[in-house]
């Protein structure tokens, strides 16, 4: 939207400012759509004279060296424990590897801070950081703890849910996209972890390595609890093809689209 109303001249989504920077972290782990579209998004913001950067923040990387080891951002398992009680870890890993991360980027590249200097009365607050979540997901639309940042949700203000993203950027741009995620984030569907499997095996098996590490080794520090990917609490390999038939769908146009999810 960003770069449509630079390319046009003109204010054609009223709520989305030509932005001064647009930010995409990589975690190291996550479906080759996400990477496409990043792509995809890198050019257009080229052809409309939006600066376009990306942080290689490797969450996947991170965890996989340090869970068992180290304490390492809390990614929200599932959790279930000996007699049965059922439960879900926090999130923190987007906090950790997104928001802080562009925050870090912004105050020492952007602006030039030096290491522990201190934060001049003039960006305090003053700076906004624009983030892509959707109607649906308006729980997550939070106030920035930031100290350069307020927090603006421009889908969530304009009231547009997955399907409207999904029509727009079709419709204008001819781009089929697909939910921007981690391959092992257990907010996904069964159905998901069976689609990768099928048509992504080498992500598959990013997603099962995170499976069986989080059943192997122990967290640190320890939990009560074992921790799984899966919202049926199984393993990746243990889920059923009856289990994986909770694919996420929307219409376009009569034609029944999976989010991504």
């Amino acid at each position: 939207m960003s770069a449509e109303n630079a390319i046009r001249g003109e204010p054609v989504r009223p709520l989305v400012p030509v932005y001064d920077a647009v930010i995409f972290c990589d975690l190291h782990g996550e479906p080759n759509w996400v990477y496409e579209q990043a792509v995809f998004v890198e050019q257009l913001c080229r052809r409309a004279g939006i600066p376009y950067y990306t942080l290689e923040t490797g969450l996947y990387g991170d965890f996989t060296r340090n869970f068992g080891n180290a304490r390492v951002s809390s990614i929200p398992f599932w959790t279930l424990t000996d007699d049965g009680k059922k439960g879900r870890m926090p999130r923190q890993c987007t906090y950790d590897y997104k928001i802080k991360a562009i925050e870090r980027f912004v105050r020492y590249e952007l602006l030039g801070y030096r290491p522990r200097e201190r934060t001049i009365a003039a960006d305090r607050q003053f700076h906004r950081m624009h983030m892509g979540i959707m109607w649906e997901e308006r729980h997550r639309a939070k106030e920035s703890t930031q100290v350069l940042f307020t927090n603006r949700f421009p889908l969530v203000e304009m009231g547009w849910t997955r399907p409207d993203c999904y029509a727009y950027n079709r419709d204008v741009w001819g781009l089929d996209t697909k939910a921007n995620c981690c391959l092992f984030c257990p907010y996904h569907t069964n159905y998901f972890y069976k689609h990768i499997r099928e048509h992504e095996p080498e992500c598959f098996s990013c997603a099962l390595q995170i499976d069986e590490l989080v059943e192997a080794k122990q967290a640190h520090p320890p939990l009560k609890s074992k921790l799984f990917l899966s919202k049926s609490r199984k393993r990746l390999r243990e889920l059923t093809p009856e289990e994986c038939q909770d694919a996420q769908t929307f219409l376009y146009h009569k034609e029944r689209i999976w989010n991504g999810f």
